[in-house]
């Protein structure tokens, strides 16, 4: 809880105890602009100048009070208020502020509410405040949302009344200090081992592949880790509403998008820097998420020999990923035919791997999908791998296995021609299966 309790402090109410914690906050506030320490100094700073006010305090402040109350106020001037608890917590990997009042986060998987609140709403909006203005980004009542990150690169999305009707909402989705490996991903049962060599297969013999999911479904986590099995020595330019890819190579260009400024200019879209992408001698060209008319830009890139370009999208299964491209190419304005539309998509995307959130809050790759070309003006979808629920353990947890489908991919012979002679088991079939089918 962050309201002092009174209880605690005889003689002392909570507007007491409220009303001191401000009055450190603004002195520490005036110290810190007055000396401006180093930022990796400001942490020693503040703590010495906490002894040195609790020191000519004429009030007797029991221990455990003066602790919570100086955790508190390094938090709120060095931190993200009432929330920094939540976002030092290596267990929570989403922060959800639904108003001052309202706080959960999401917990291995699961949502759970938190007691942690703000003072009031305007709290809430300092602390946006705090977030977006080393940013250069800017939000009110005229322009009531914005994106942005933390500088350990989490992400982060606030959105303010009049839009946001119970108070400031603030949604942060953290980022994992520890890049999660192909390794880890099949010891979480996320993949299988089989899976994962066909995927590497799939990246180094440069095969267009869009990661499909829905919001929360680990769709960023597995464009990374596909990314990092780039070879080194190709040029690599990520574009981005908010960088967070973690890649490890050492070639690579990182652009990321820009906001407008107060005079409505400079905004610089995804659909832009996939445009000038296209200038800077790409090898690979990997885009955080496609979500409107810079669809169109890029299938253009990869049936225009940029080969091995990756993105994600919001679908729950590889055939509304397909939809949904539609829809998004359509959003850039050409008033292409449906069947162009398809011919291009087909044409440009080689592989869909849809990635879910199931129920009991596990994250898993549920199909691997080959678009095998048209057949009339339908694409032809065929699942390589899929996963099979089974059933149900009274505990709410999801039984079942992914799977391959015994077939092989058509683009089998460039994956050949890159090196990669994947054994007939990983496609499900065993060197029996083989003869009997001679």
């Amino acid at each position: 809880m962050t309201l002092l309790s009174s209880s605690a402090a005889p003689g002392l109410s909570s507007a007491d105890l409220l009303k001191l914690k401000h009055f450190i906050i603004d002195n520490l506030t005036r110290e810190l602009e007055i000396d401006n320490p180093p930022y990796d100094q400001r942490t020693a700073f503040v703590q010495n100048k906490l002894v040195e006010i609790f020191g000519k305090l004429r009030v007797n402040v029991p221990e455990s009070i003066r602790q919570q109350i100086s955790r508190e106020v390094v938090d709120d001037v060095l931190g993200y208020g009432p929330i920094q608890q939540l976002l030092d917590d290596p267990d929570v990997s989403e922060v959800m502020v639904n108003g001052p009042k309202m706080i959960y986060v999401e917990k291995k998987g699961k949502l759970i509410k938190t007691g942690v609140t703000f003072e009031n709403n305007e709290q809430v909006l300092r602390v946006i405040d705090r977030i977006i203005l080393p940013l250069g980004r800017r939000v009110d009542a005229d322009s009531p949302t914005v994106d942005a990150r933390l500088p350990d690169g989490s992400r982060v999305n606030a959105i303010v009344p009049p839009v946001a009707i119970d108070g400031a909402s603030i949604t942060i989705r953290k980022f994992r200090k520890d890049k999660l490996s192909m390794d880890q991903l099949i010891e979480f049962g996320s993949i299988t081992a089989p899976m994962a060599e066909f995927l590497k297969a799939c990246v180094i013999s440069r095969l267009n592949i869009v990661i499909s999911g829905g919001t929360g479904s680990g769709k960023t986590t597995l464009l990374n880790v596909l990314s990092g099995l780039i070879p080194e020595t190709e040029r690599i330019v990520t574009i981005e509403d908010a960088a967070e890819l973690q890649l490890q190579q050492e070639h690579i260009v990182r652009l990321e998008t820009k906001a407008a400024n107060l005079e409505g200019k400079g905004q610089v879209t995804i659909r832009d820097l996939v445009k000038n992408s296209l200038r800077m001698r790409p090898d690979r060209i990997v885009v955080g998420e496609c979500r409107g008319g810079e669809t169109l830009d890029m299938l253009q890139a990869m049936n225009t020999g940029h080969d091995g370009s990756l993105t994600t999208l919001h679908a729950n299964t590889p055939r509304d990923a397909l939809s949904r491209t539609e829809t998004m190419v359509l959003m850039s304005g050409m008033e292409l035919p449906i069947k162009v539309i398809r011919q291009q998509m087909s044409a440009a995307i080689d592989l869909i791997v849809q990635q879910t959130r199931l129920k009991d809050g596990t994250r898993k790759v549920t199909a691997i999908t080959e678009v095998a070309g048209m057949e009339g003006e339908t694409i032809v979808l065929t699942d390589i791998f899929r996963f099979e629920q089974t059933g149900m353990t009274p505990d709410g947890k999801i039984i079942g296995s992914l799977k391959p489908t015994g077939i092989r991919p058509l683009f089998t012979p460039r994956l050949e021609a890159a090196g990669f002679k994947l054994p007939p088991e990983v496609f499900g079939a065993s060197m029996g299966d083989l003869l009997r089918r001679r």
